[in-house]
């Protein structure tokens, strides 16, 4: 008979693409994990794996014994999370990703509300922040139950099949400049307006960044960034110091020191949609459903639009 734990490790093998990084998904040793291979290889009757270089390839019947895998690790997953599971009473380990801001904005505020509600529950929520890009690969393998992720339109977020996207709110992006800035006293601004400043931005190659040189995009022109920076609050000093404009989202921003401005950017308007993510065989899950109905709770009552 095949185990359901060796089923696990298989599938891990495949949606990490070794057996190191499939070990710390899971959270145990690569030798534990090559041991329940192993075992699944003597209970399946075939190879499921073979070295390819320093690394390795599922073989056909591997690829074929993990695609079941998957589907019977997500009909276990949706039996525990709905038919045995009391339906008023959340319980568990609920695990949430969330990019940074959205931990300020919405996450902070949620665990605030989350608190009160848990008396005689076993329901516990782990928070880590993450791009939006690897929180949805890391819900859709399953090593997180929840994501926070922002969707900005210049720059799509791919959602896979097997999980649900629902829209929380629209967050608003303006322009911060130095109140000395000749632009600091407009009521918005244009993508025209900024082709010739000089500006912060988080990393190349994320989601933000991206957005940010979208807005340029369509005049032909690629903003002129002097500093990256993952941290918004970093931006907010820059431009403080009045060395850089940054294009920072109204979501989890503190309040604004003296001497930066907020205006916004129009034609387009620079905003991202603010959803949640999650794997279709939890959706009657009573923990993610108490969580997201806090969340949208929190979400309701901001104004980031």
């Amino acid at each position: 008979m095949i185990e359901i734990a060796a089923l696990r490790a298989l599938v891990a093998v495949e949606q990490q693409g070794s057996v190191v990084a499939a070990s710390e998904a899971m959270g145990f040793s690569p030798s534990a994990v090559s041991q329940q291979i192993k075992k699944l290889e003597k209970q399946s009757g075939v190879t499921v794996l073979e070295r390819h270089g320093r690394g390795v390839l599922l073989t056909d019947r591997g690829m074929a014994l993990a695609e079941y895998g998957r589907r019977i690790l997500g009909e276990l997953e949706e039996l525990q999370a709905t038919l045995l599971a009391d339906p008023a009473k959340p319980s568990g380990v609920l695990r949430l990703m969330a990019f940074s801001t959205a931990c300020r904005g919405l996450v902070g505020p949620m665990l605030g509300k989350l608190g009160p509600t848990l008396a005689g529950t076993g329901l516990e929520v782990r928070v880590v922040a993450e791009d939006p890009r690897e929180a949805v690969q890391r819900v859709a393998t399953g090593e997180a139950d929840l994501g926070v992720v922002h969707n900005w339109h210049s720059v799509p977020l791919v959602i896979p099949e097997n999980m649900v996207h629902e829209d929380l709110c629209l967050d608003t992006a303006d322009v911060l400049l130095n109140s000395a800035h000749p632009l600091a006293g407009r009521t918005a601004v244009e993508p025209s307006d900024l082709v010739d400043e000089s500006w912060i931005s988080t990393p190349a190659g994320a989601i933000c960044n991206e957005a940010l040189l979208a807005i340029l995009a369509g005049l032909g022109r690629v903003p002129d960034i002097r500093i990256y920076d993952p941290d918004f609050s970093t931006h907010i000093g820059m431009v403080q110091q009045g060395v850089a404009v940054a294009l920072v989202p109204r979501l989890g921003r503190p309040e604004l020191p003296a001497g930066v401005v907020a205006v916004p950017v129009v034609n387009p308007m620079q905003q991202r949609q603010v959803g949640i993510v999650y794997r279709k065989t939890m959706t009657a899950s009573p923990s993610i459903r108490h969580v997201v109905g806090l969340l949208r709770e929190v979400a309701g009552g901001l104004d980031v639009g």
